[in-house]
């Protein structure tokens, strides 16, 4: 398992974690809840696709979004993507930019 997959892990189990408007319409529109979607992060042993960021408004010069596609407990795959969040040079939260389902 790589070291920002535990980390990401790490911080979800902390309940450092948000999800953005976007990414709570999909979870919606799915039928998610933020645990299935927690669930399917805390059961990943790999992250899918790393992409490192375009948008406009990101704080650091290099952002990178991870994607992850795992299931809850439930056996249902999961789609997210999201970035490590560091405020004052520490590792502070994960944001969750996309959660749906994987089709």
């Amino acid at each position: 398992m790589s070291d920002v997959l535990v980390r990401i892990k790490r911080t979800v189990l902390a309940g450092r974690y948000v999800f953005s408007e976007k990414a709570r319409l999909e979870m919606e529109a799915n039928g998610l809840t933020e645990l299935d979607v927690t669930e399917s992060i805390l059961n990943a042993v790999a992250i899918y696709k790393t992409i490192r960021s375009q948008s406009p408004f990101r704080k650091e010069a290099r952002e990178y979004l991870y994607v992850i596609q795992s299931t809850n407990l439930d056996g249902l795959i999961i789609y997210s993507k999201g970035k490590l969040v560091r405020e004052a040079g520490a590792e502070t939260y994960y944001f969750l930019i996309s959660s749906k389902k994987a089709f």
